[in-house]
């Protein structure tokens, strides 16, 4: 099915800390992220299209249980992983205690932004829950944060069962959007889509 901007709607309001919060109490990987095969596949990926070797400061919302986390602490100075979810931040920890470079956060988006600026940023399956204003709220939010030069990368689940529904092809579009970034690398296959958006020097 040929997808265009417009054909789905971001829901009337953010999907609630209640929802996620009964995911994580009822199970510590809701996803089985540690365990399915295109998951894995998508993180592998994830980290093979970032277009620099090194980066310095790497901001990582939404960052859940921390395994794409510590894939990309091979490659970063220092990394601010943050969830909203109380559980998820306690079990990130655990997973990734053996790395001091990286601080795993508990954080409500797109309400508590952090702090300074970052040359990575990376949104992994999350503007997709978002209402439209918060997603403008937390993508403005992440641009101003984001270093001239550096990588915004956006990675969502492509719904193949349902292709109208609302998923990463809409999010990514409106994304793309966005003045102030330039898209550098795209994914796209049947589970996921992947987008490298490099902020504009002339910002």
């Amino acid at each position: 099915m040929t997808r265009a901007l417009g054909d789905a709607q971001p829901p009337d309001s953010s999907v609630s800390l209640d929802y996620f919060t009964g995911l994580y109490l009822a199970k510590e990987d809701p996803w089985d992220l540690a365990t399915k095969w295109h998951d894995q596949r998508k993180y592998a990926i994830t980290v093979a299209s970032l277009p620099k070797r090194h980066y310095r400061r790497c901001y990582e919302p939404g960052a859940s249980v921390g395994l794409l986390t510590r894939l990309l602490a091979e490659r970063c100075d220092e990394i601010l992983a943050v969830d909203c979810v109380p559980e998820a931040v306690r079990t990130a920890e655990e997973n990734l205690r053996d790395l001091p470079h990286v601080r795993v956060e508990e954080a409500m988006l797109p309400a508590e932004l952090p702090d300074g600026t970052f040359d990575l940023i990376l949104v992994g399956d999350l503007f997709y829950y978002l209402s439209a204003e918060d997603f403008d709220e937390l993508v403005d939010g992440l641009l101003a944060r984001l270093e001239s030069g550096g990588d915004l990368v956006s990675v969502h689940f492509r719904d193949r069962e349902n292709p109208g529904n609302y998923d990463g092809f809409n999010v990514h579009e409106k994304l793309a959007g966005k003045p102030g970034i330039t898209r550098i690398v795209h994914h796209e296959d049947e589970w996921f889509v992947l987008d490298v958006f490099r902020a504009n020097d002339e910002r």
